[in-house]
């Protein structure tokens, strides 16, 4: 099961603070509610459950534990802003203090016992919250903020002092933002802008502040939640409750560590059946930022791979910095579905537009050339010497007439084009008014993306603040990097959104017949032979070359004799990985004699090495094909997680693999296969046969079931190789390594 700083509920305690907590406990989808027992054949969870927090982020009442009106006070200057942000909300404001007889004008309740109402919120600015916690159970309040710090990021003591936190919150019913939080989620949002809002979350509050202030831009923020150390609430408890909010476009998130891999993914899942776009900053790329993110919140990070596997898995667009984030979440929440995928680029330059159309193809958008009578209908405004095939180049914006407008009306009405991108490096009035304007009064009267890259270092001139800016229809950025990443991610999100279906929706909820086959095979905490490892295989039903395993040379004779010459020999024991490293492998044998020379070989090297066997394998000499590596591992987030990649001797060399987190179908494993640089090999290269790839995408499937209904018993697999024969001759495991937990 995957864990926590403080554990793993169990489907008994999770009903409860569902119940407790009035949580919603998964999606009505495909006709049907998920129950809370809805679990697969591992025990987990298959739904995200969505807390209420309703009354989170508007409270009827609320408590301040600690409040303080003195001045030059760190709770003074906090009490205030709650004082400022409950009257906004229209909350009652109770605050708590043993020596106070009011603050800022407020009767002051000496204790949480004394409070004149039960409370929806209290909001703890103590040192020690855990005494505190444990009253506020007794008043049923909802939910609790604690800002202190001193917990799981400070070490191995913080942690044991936040595991006690935490199981005093379990044990209460309430619901816990913190500890180590900030008071970004009672800030002062703008309530005079409209349209699809962004829902911000994020570990630290700083990294949330240029998103924030995005408001400056027009653009419209509902929810700020700051997690913390996620002590309780986690980065997938907002992210499955922003999923819900119909006033929310997007949600963009500063994650620095993850608490429960599995937990996000159910999260993320929601939004993608919502078709919420999300939009993430992922710290722990390098070793160097996952110490560094550690350290700060006290969470995993992940194996970074997994992780960005993971995210796309289910639609999460991750970027690399703050100004992506913010870009990206906005055209996100904004835009609508795009009608087509083509991008034309629209500039006043050739050069300019050149540049563009590099870096954007480089990006993997699609800037189809223009049809002839297209480009025909262009030269009626723009001269016959500029190339109008795409980019569109028109020399200089018209300004004096109907022109310009009418060349971005003919490029937005062609049914291949599906956004216009023009980059202005710098302004250049009149030229660049008029250009802006034209742009933005086309904007009005389509439903197509208009983009435009405003390149001035400046940013004063009223044709970006004004014109630009004042907008809701033209998607202006400062760079042309976060324009394309942007627009490539609005792509990429609606494809997504629109073939998504839900491997919680098909994954299994009862073991196989299978299971029960390979569970006698298991050795608990013991790595397999191969032969034992292939028995394994073959319970899944994964096929193998023909074999048998011999404990004498005049057995190995024999068996060559059955399996059918050329064959195979290799030494089997538990404790052997890399038998071709110790000359521990025969190949292309095809006498009597070469057979029994080759048992004495292989058993005179393992004295040698001192390596014990439970015997030879004589085995079948498979035709060659294309080797590849199919395998299990376990994530510390994530749990089990399947990887396909070039095997043999590659699989070291290039490291040129594809992971999943299962559950996932057929299409994910097909993806898995397309992911690899190495694909062609699978095409058929340099006058080979295409190989199965059906087969292979069956055996990685077989594997992912396998990880499922195994779970932490198998703690490592690894085929390597399996050979993809041509099409239509299936893929053998040739060799095959795997450890018990």
């Amino acid at each position: 099961m995957l864990g926590s700083t403080h554990g793993t509920l169990t489907t008994d305690s999770r009903r409860a603070r569902v119940i407790a907590c009035g949580e919603q406990p998964g999606p009505a989808v495909h006709g049907r509610p998920a129950e809370v027992d809805d679990l697969d054949v591992s025990g987990r969870p298959l739904y995200a459950a969505v807390p209420d927090l309703d009354r989170f982020f508007r409270p009827e009442s609320v408590a301040v534990i600690g409040a303080s009106d003195t001045e030059g006070r760190p709770n003074t200057g906090v009490t205030r802003q709650l004082l400022a942000w409950s009257e906004r909300v229209g909350a009652r404001l109770h605050p708590v203090h043993p020596t106070r007889p009011s603050v800022f004008g407020i009767p002051c309740s000496p204790s949480v016992a004394d409070l004149p109402e039960r409370v929806d919120l209290a909001v703890l600015l103590v040192s020690d919250p855990l005494p505190v916690i444990e009253e506020l159970a007794e008043t049923k309040v909802r939910f609790a903020v604690v800002f202190a710090s001193g917990f799981a990021e400070t070490g191995e003591a913080g942690a044991a002092a936040q595991a006690r936190l935490t199981a005093a919150v379990e044990r209460s019913g309430m619901r816990l933002l913190g500890p180590n939080t900030n008071l970004n989620a009672f800030e002062e949002f703008r309530d005079d802008l409209d349209g699809p809002a962004i829902a911000l979350i994020t570990q630290s509050g700083h990294q949330g502040r240029p998103v924030f202030a995005l408001q400056e831009l027009g653009i419209r923020l509902s929810h700020w939640a700051p997690t913390g150390n996620e002590a309780d609430l986690e980065t997938a408890d907002f992210l499955s409750y922003f999923a819900e909010r119909p006033e929310v476009g997007a949600i963009a998130c500063y994650v620095e560590g993850l608490r429960d891999g599995r937990s996000f993914l159910l999260a993320a899942d929601r939004a993608a059946r919502r078709g919420v776009p999300v939009v993430a900053v992922k710290v722990g790329r390098t070793e160097t930022g996952a110490r560094t993110a550690a350290s700060h919140t006290g969470k995993l990070t992940g194996a970074d791979a997994v992780v960005d596997a993971a995210m796309r898995q289910y639609g999460v667009i991750r970027v690399d910095g703050l100004d992506e984030l913010q870009d990206t979440a906005t055209l996100l929440a904004r835009a609508r579905p795009p009608r087509a995928d083509g991008v034309v680029v629209y500039s006043i330059s050739g050069g300019t537009g050149a540049h563009f159309a590099d870096l954007a193809t480089e990006a993997g958008l699609r800037l189809p050339e223009l049809s002839q009578g297209k480009q025909a209908e262009l030269h009626q405004w723009i001269p016959e010497y500029l190339s109008v095939a795409n980019p569109v180049d028109n020399g200089g914006h018209p300004v004096g007439d109907w022109r310009g407008r009418k060349i971005i009306d003919a490029i937005l009405d062609d049914p291949a084009v599906g956004v216009l991108i023009c980059p202005v490096t710098g302004p250049f009035p009149p030229l660049s008014d008029r250009l802006v304007r034209d742009l933005v009064d086309a904007a009005e009267r389509t439903d197509k993306l208009v983009c435009v890259v405003w390149g001035s270092p400046v940013g004063t001139e009223p044709a970006y603040r004004e014109v630009l800016l004042g907008s809701s229809r033209v998607a202006t950025f400062r760079t042309v990097a976060n324009c394309i990443t942007a627009v490539r991610a609005h792509l990429d999100h609606h494809r997504f959104a629109t073939g998504y279906r839900s491997p919680f929706d098909s994954a299994a909820r009862t073991l196989s017949p299978s299971f029960r086959k390979a569970r006698a095979l298991m050795r608990p905490g013991q790595q397999l032979s191969e032969h034992a490892a292939k028995q394994l295989l073959r319970a899944y039903g994964i096929r193998v070359p023909r074999e048998q395993l011999v404990t004498s040379a005049a057995a190995a004779v024999r068996a060559a004799g059955l399996v059918g010459y050329p064959v195979v020999m290799k030494a089997s024991g538990a404790r052997i990985a890399h038998k071709t490293e110790l000359g521990l492998v025969k190949i292309e044998l095809t006498s009597a004699s070469q057979v029994r020379d080759a048992y004495r070989e292989l058993t005179d090297i393992a004295r040698y090495e001192d390596v014990p066997l439970d015997g030879v394998l004589v085995c079948q000499m498979v035709e060659r094909g294309v080797e590849m590596v199919v395998g299990v591992a376990h994530d510390e987030l994530f749990g089990p997680t399947v990887t396909v990649g070039l095997g043999g001797v590659l699989v070291e060399v290039l490291r040129d693999t594809a992971v999943r987190v299962p559950p996932f179908g057929e299409e994910q494993a097909r993806d898995m296969c397309a992911e690899l640089r190495g694909r062609a090999l699978l095409d058929g290269v340099r006058g080979r046969p295409p190989a199965d790839l059906d087969a292979l995408v069956e055996v990685v499937l077989r594997v992912e079931r396998m990880a499922l209904e195994l779970g932490d018993d198998l703690a490592e697999l690894d085929i390597n190789p399996l050979m993809v024969l041509p099409r239509g001759q299936g893929a053998v495991a040739l060799d095959a390594l795997a450890v018990c937990r």
